[in-house]
């Protein structure tokens, strides 16, 4: 595997940082290829702006993502950002790494998605879902957080896990064309003992070596959807998103 982690995690003590060396160790010691882009080590800037194009194809007004499909074309990304674009199309799996908050990444990676999935390259031209830019590659979440396993179990408290991650797994990962594998989660890390962080480390290891045979999640294709983007007559819903949208 050519492995691109992108990593969000602000403190260099933390356990995600522990998964992280040790996941990154054990993959290169099974012969994989292994990028880390560490955001925060890089100080990665997470806000987009006109100063991310080196030339514009409308000067007056920013379109952001149309400005990205000109740079594509013009060779007129910012460095910073031309230079993740190359990761990205070198990898065959991705990995997004990040501590859960507020029901998604950190600012740092929701920047860094903004910025490096751009019009041209991830999507565009009619290009989504089964036929996104990214097709062929596969990607995986893998988070830590502070909640109990069950409070995001079906009914729980905080609603089950593959609905408060779906604007990632299916509104970006799959959304590009990937093939979206099961996130891995380390849960409740601030109220865990070591023999615990123990297994995570373990089954992060385990994981990361089985990703290539790893089946993907279910994710409607672009078939399955009529003229009025909703699920043809017949089809049952059988993705998250459509699942808890589908009740009469």
């Amino acid at each position: 595997m050519k492995v691109l982690i992108v990593f969000a995690q602000h403190e260099p003590r933390s356990f995600g940082r522990a998964l992280l060396d040790h996941g990154v160790a054990a993959l290169r010691h099974a012969g994989h290829e292994v990028v880390v882009s560490d955001l925060h080590a890089m100080n990665f800037n997470p806000v987009a702006t006109a100063a991310d194009f080196t030339e514009r194809r409308f000067p007056d007004a920013l379109q952001y993502d149309r400005e990205q499909k000109h740079a594509c074309k013009n060779d007129a990304f910012a460095p910073d950002i031309q230079s993740e674009i190359d990761k990205l199309l070198w990898c065959d799996t991705l990995v997004l790494q990040f501590p859960l908050w507020w029901f998604s990444v950190p600012a740092i990676m929701k920047g860094w998605i903004d910025r490096v999935f751009v019009n041209g390259v991830a999507y565009g031209k009619g290009r989504r879902m089964d036929s996104g830019g990214l097709k062929g590659r596969r990607a995986m979440l893998a988070v830590t957080t502070g909640c109990y396993e069950d409070m995001v179990a079906d009914g729980g408290l905080l609603g089950a896990l593959e609905v408060n991650l779906w604007h990632l797994n299916s509104g970006t990962l799959a959304y590009t064309g990937m093939q979206v594998l099961p996130p891995f989660t380390a849960w409740s890390i601030h109220y865990t003992d070591d023999a615990a962080r123990r297994r995570y480390m373990a089954d992060y290891e385990a994981r990361l070596l089985a990703m290539p045979s790893t089946e993907p999640m279910f994710f409607h294709p672009l078939s399955d959807f009529g003229a009025d983007w909703r699920l043809r007559p017949g089809v049952v819903p059988a993705a998250a998103g459509q699942c808890a949208t589908s009740a009469p």
